[in-house]
C-alpha cells in the first residue's frame, strides 16, 4: 500500500510539473533590447508552454517619418534548459498586424553597397525609404514606383521573423544585427509559420529572443531591409533533453535545414552543409560519405542574408528522401 501510494503521488507531482500553460505576453513599448546576452528575463516558461505575443512597434514603422528601431523582445527564460539540451521553438502562428511596411536603402549597408569590409570607388547608394501598403486579407504588398515604367507593383507576402536567438556563449553580447551559432539576425525566409527552430543553449535558461518581422524578403536581403513591419506570433517552447547541437537547425513539412553564419560566404556554406550531413548521419541512419553524395545531388541552398556582419546560408535537405519511420 505504501509503495502504491508513493507511486500515485509521484505521478501526480509529475503531471503538475509537465502541465503546459499558455502565456499571453504583450511587450511594453520601449522595452526592446539591442543586444543578445544574458539579462533579466521578461518572462519565465516551462517546456511545453505556449506564448501568445507580438513583436515590438516603434517609430521606425511610421509611414510618414523615420523613427528609432524598436529592438527585440526578450529574453524568455526556459526553466530546466541547460547547455546539454536543445531549445525547440515552434512558430505556430505568425500574422502581420499592420497595414504598412517600410524598407530602407542606405549608402553603406547592403550587398551592393560599399561598407567598412568592402570599400568601393563608386558613389554611395542614395538613402531612400520605401513604404509598402499591405493587404492582410489578400496577403499582398503594393509599392508605388513613380519613376519607373511600371508605376505600381503588387506581390504576394511571406511573413517571417528575421531574429530568433539565445544568449551567446560566455559573457559576450552581440548587437541585434549579428547572426551566429546562437541564432540571431539570420534573416531566413524559413523562419515562417509552421516551422520549428532548434537552437543551441549556452546558459541555463537559454534566454530566448525574437523580433524583426518581415512581411516579405528576398533571398540575401540585398538592400539590408525586408518589408519591415510588426507581427502577432504564437510560439510553443520545448526542450530536447540531453542533446546539444552546434548550429541552429530548422524544420518544416518539406525540409530539414541548418543555418551557418560567418564571413566569408563560402565558410557559412561549409558550416551549414557539414552540420546538415551530421544531422542525417546522427538521426536518420545515413552513412557519412553516402550522405555527402545524396546531399550533393538533392540539397537546396538559400542565401538568407549577405548584408549583415556575418552572412547566413541555409542548407536544406528534402524530407521526402528520409528513411521511413520504423
Amino acid at each position: 500500500m505504501k509503495r502504491s501510494a508513493l507511486f500515485l503521488i509521484t505521478l501526480c507531482l509529475c503531471s503538475e510539473i509537465f502541465v503546459a500553460e499558455t502565456h499571453r505576453f504583450k511587450p511594453e513599448p520601449g522595452s526592446g533590447v539591442m543586444t543578445f546576452k544574458v539579462r533579466e528575463p521578461v518572462l519565465r516558461v516551462q517546456p511545453g508552454d505556449t506564448i501568445i505575443t507580438e513583436t515590438l512597434y516603434a517609430g521606425y514603422y511610421d509611414p510618414d517619418k523615420a523613427g528609432p528601431w524598436p529592438g527585440e523582445v526578450g529574453p524568455v527564460y526556459v526553466e530546466g534548459a541547460t547547455p546539454a539540451d536543445t531549445l525547440v521553438v515552434r512558430i505556430q502562428r505568425l500574422r502581420i498586424n499592420r497595414e504598412v511596411a517600410v524598407s530602407n536603402q542606405w549608402p553603406h549597408f547592403g550587398t551592393l553597397a560599399a561598407d567598412r569590409w568592402t570599400p568601393m570607388l563608386t558613389d554611395p547608394i542614395p538613402h531612400r525609404r520605401f513604404v509598402w501598403r499591405l493587404d492582410k486579407e489578400k496577403n499582398t504588398g503594393t509599392l508605388a514606383l513613380p519613376n519607373s515604367r511600371v508605376k505600381e507593383i503588387t506581390v504576394p507576402l511571406s511573413p517571417m521573423l528575421g531574429r530568433l536567438a539565445v544568449a551567446p556563449q560566455g559573457d559576450t553580447a552581440f548587437h541585434g544585427l549579428w547572426p551566429g551559432d546562437f541564432g540571431g539576425n539570420m534573416d531566413s525566409l524559413d523562419a515562417a509559420e509552421g516551422a520549428t527552430v532548434y537552437l543551441p543553449i549556452f546558459h541555463e535558461g537559454a534566454y530566448f529572443y525574437f523580433g524583426d518581422g518581415h512581411a516579405l524578403q528576398g533571398d540575401g536581403e540585398i538592400v539590408g531591409s525586408g518589408l519591415e513591419t510588426t507581427m502577432d506570433v504564437t510560439f510553443q517552447i520545448d526542450l530536447i533533453k540531453g542533446r546539444a547541437i552546434r548550429w541552429p537547425r530548422f524544420e518544416n513539412e518539406e525540409y530539414l535545414m541548418v543555418a551557418g553564419s560567418v564571413r566569408p560566404l563560402i565558410d557559412a556554406f561549409r558550416i551549414a552543409y557539414v552540420e546538415l550531413i551530421n544531422w542525417l548521419v546522427e538521426d536518420y541512419g545515413f552513412e557519412k560519405w553516402e550522405a555527402v553524395q545524396v546531399v550533393s545531388q538533392v540539397g537546396v541552398t538559400r542565401v538568407a542574408n549577405a548584408v549583415d556582419p556575418q552572412y547566413t546560408i541555409m542548407a536544406k535537405f528534402p524530407k521526402k528522401y528520409l528513411p521511413s519511420p520504423r
